[in-house]
């Protein structure tokens, strides 16, 4: 294939892959929510954690079109949005320079972050969550980059947990209030979930495309039916641990605000569990992470009023 010399402003965006980014800010809105409502909330800490947030996601994004390329997983089968390397808008060397500059620009606004985060507390926070930083941008590189990826494994899953879950949201809650409850792990779960949830569509709509180029993937590993099931899990679970929050904390009829999101998930479990073609599930995608953002706003504003 004939590679372009010149790579125009249109392919970065489209490597950027803007439509992942609403998904990507849920955990940091929940996040800050959360410290609102204790009165804990700071402006600076919102906007590095979004900053930061965003920057983890594009450098994820393009890390997956630099990987899969490069380890031959990107073929003529994906159904998903053309890939920049693939298709040869973007050279491999110039896609690699990008994210070694996206890598830097997110430690540069990830240690930002933690310097505002924690200042007047014990400086050791610092090294607590300048390794979450390193873990997440590794994380976020080796998904599909090197010679043993792990989102060819079947780990993806985990990482989305953890990091777009219980990191992105009890992290942000610490770094606005420098404190912990482990009621958290309610909200920060029910996020993890629903951000799987969205991995879990994509990997269902690659099915085969992933089998045949031997990324294995939890649906891969499992097959689509019992990934439908799983995929119920993780919407359902997000549901019942948001309720189950807001029980434990109940303060308004305000907190119930978040339910005006659930007719958009349930919209989505009937098409997972309903499609014929995968080629159907392409536009759950935004569906499914629009539905996590107005979770998670529905939820954070019923929190503050």
């Amino acid at each position: 294939m004939e590679r372009t010399k010149k790579t125009n402003f249109k392919s970065w965006i489209a490597a950027f892959r803007l439509k992942t980014l609403p998904l990507a800010l849920s955990n940091t809105i929940m996040g800050s929510a959360l410290a609102a409502n204790v009165g804990g909330f700071r402006w600076s800490v919102l906007g590095l954690a979004a900053l930061t947030t965003i920057l983890l996601q594009i450098l994820s994004n393009m890390a997956n079109d630099y990987g899969d390329f490069v380890n031959g997983k990107d073929t003529a089968e994906r159904i998903g949005p053309k890939r920049m390397v693939q298709s040869g808008k973007i050279l491999p060397k110039t896609m690699l320079r990008g994210i070694i500059i996206i890598s830097a620009l997110t430690v540069v606004s990830g240690l930002l972050l933690i310097f505002i985060g924690t200042t007047g507390i014990d400086r050791s926070n610092i090294l607590i969550f300048g390794a979450l930083g390193i873990a997440a941008i590794a994380a976020a590189i080796k998904y599909t980059v090197g010679k043993n990826p792990y989102g060819y494994r079947g780990l993806g899953d985990i990482f989305v947990f953890v990091f777009f879950g219980l990191v992105g949201v009890i992290g942000t809650y610490f770094l606005h209030t420098q404190s912990f409850i482990w009621s958290l792990l309610l909200p920060a779960s029910a996020m993890g979930l629903l951000s799987t949830g969205v991995l879990n569509m994509n990997n269902l709509r690659d099915y085969e495309a992933d089998k045949n180029a031997g990324k294995n993937t939890i649906v891969v590993a499992m097959g689509p039916r019992k990934a439908k099931i799983y995929h119920l899990f993780l919407v359902i679970g997000a549901m019942l641990l948001t309720i189950v929050y807001t029980v434990i904390n109940y303060n308004s009829a305000w907190q119930w605000l978040f339910l005006i999101s659930f007719p958009v998930l349930f919209l989505n479990l009937k098409t997972v569990f309903t499609y014929k073609n995968s080629i159907e599930l392409y536009p759950e995608l935004g569906k499914l992470a629009l539905g996590t953002l107005l979770f998670a706003l529905s939820f954070g504003v019923g929190l503050i009023i």
